[in-house]
């Protein structure tokens, strides 16, 4: 199946946390990616989503950088509670 990612970079301004993980990820620049999947035998396009992904942008050069796995809804709420 066809598959497309869209991707969003989001502004964290404190630090927060996320589901199954210990300590907080600091404020920063992350990219979000959302991978989702041609839904076949429609007779117009529609897209269920596969994965969410989180990645901090490395703040400087040869930085690890690690793509976190997360749950679209509980990193909305982690923005929401950023916004406010």
């Amino acid at each position: 199946m066809p598959n497309r990612t869209c991707c969003e970079d989001v502004v964290f301004k404190r630090p927060f946390m996320l589901k199954g993980w210990a300590e907080p990820h600091p404020a920063g620049t992350y990219a979000v990616e959302t991978e989702e999947e041609l839904i076949e035998g429609l007779s117009f396009p529609a897209y269920r989503r596969v994965s969410t992904t989180l990645t901090r942008r490395p703040n400087r050069a040869g930085a690890l950088v690690q793509a976190i796995p997360v749950d679209p809804q509980e990193l909305a709420r982690a923005r929401a509670a950023d916004g406010a």
